[in-house]
């Protein structure tokens, strides 16, 4: 593999000066020497017009890739006014920190289920020389990796939780989530130079097709919870109250009445509308 090495470049600032004297040196030797030395002026004219293709820029976060007849001749990060070998080709690399934020993908998770998802991922290149020669086009390679690794994420786990999994699920795990995005994409793109700063999910769905389905499945497993809790609590408070019957001698329930009691009480406690009183003069007997 191509790693980057520090190109060897000067500062353009005085080899503007020096550049500039000379070539107004030599244009005057021609014009005013001899012919004899105007043909050797005339060359070392030509020679310092050549010089001047050696300048570049370099902004801030910002490398310059140095090419020689296609062979890499180093990387130059020093920012301002540059010079270089005039034959140098000279490429652009941004090291900014840039964002891609991927496409709602429709994808089936672990379970099967078509859900929608989608990414941004936070990255900037590290090395020039990879970024430039180990891949076609970095910028199209993070945009094609990053994908694959987000279709590949979301077809490893599921969704959502079920009751006897285990795994990490896309919606209650973010966090865990992002981290395992963020490992896979930098797999995908250490061979282009590339380091991956951030991966988290920006969007998480249930396909179209099946989101109201899932919405009132959603529901009524909550709805199911909610009554378990109640039952629980219910069951408390009757086991209580007999409990607290006996000790202090109140009454004394046989089991048909004590069954009869438990019932009432859970029906109570457990309905969904208020409870209306009833007055019974009689015994459960007559």
């Amino acid at each position: 593999m191509v790693q980057e090495v520090e190109g060897r470049s000067s500062s353009g600032y005085s080899l503007l000066v020096i550049l500039l004297v000379l070539q107004l040196a030599t244009i005057a030797g021609v014009v005013y020497l001899a012919p004899l030395l105007k043909l050797v002026l005339g060359i070392a004219a030509l020679l310092v017009f050549i010089g001047w293709f050696g300048f570049y820029m370099v902004h801030p976060n910002q490398g310059k890739v140095l090419q020689l007849f296609g062979q890499y001749a180093g990387t130059d990060r020093a920012t301002g006014l540059r010079w270089a070998n005039p034959f140098y080709s000279k490429k652009s690399v941004s090291l900014r920190v840039r964002n891609f934020e991927s496409g709602r993908l429709k994808v089936n998770d672990a379970n099967g289920n078509p859900i929608e998802i989608a990414a941004v991922i936070v990255w900037r290149v590290v090395d020039t020389a990879e970024a430039v020669f180990e891949v076609d086009d970095y910028e199209n390679y993070v945009t094609i990796q990053s994908e694959a690794a987000l279709r590949n994420l979301a077809t490893t786990y599921p969704y959502e939780h079920d009751q006897e999994d285990s795994r990490l699920s896309l919606r209650s795990d973010a966090n865990s989530i992002a981290l395992k995005l963020k490992s896979e994409v930098q797999d995908r793109l250490q061979k282009a130079g590339v380091e991956v700063m951030e991966a988290r999910l920006s969007h998480l769905a249930y396909s179209p097709e099946i989101a109201q389905a899932m919405l009132q499945r959603q529901q009524a497993s909550a709805v199911l919870a909610a009554r378990k809790i109640i039952v629980q609590g219910a069951v408390g408070m009757v086991a209580d109250a007999l409990e607290q019957l006996k000790a202090q001698g109140v009454v004394e329930l046989d089991g048909e009445r004590k069954a009869s009691m438990v019932s009432n009480l859970l029906v109570v406690l457990c309905g969904d509308q208020q409870a209306k009183p009833v007055i019974n003069t009689g015994t459960i007997y007559s």
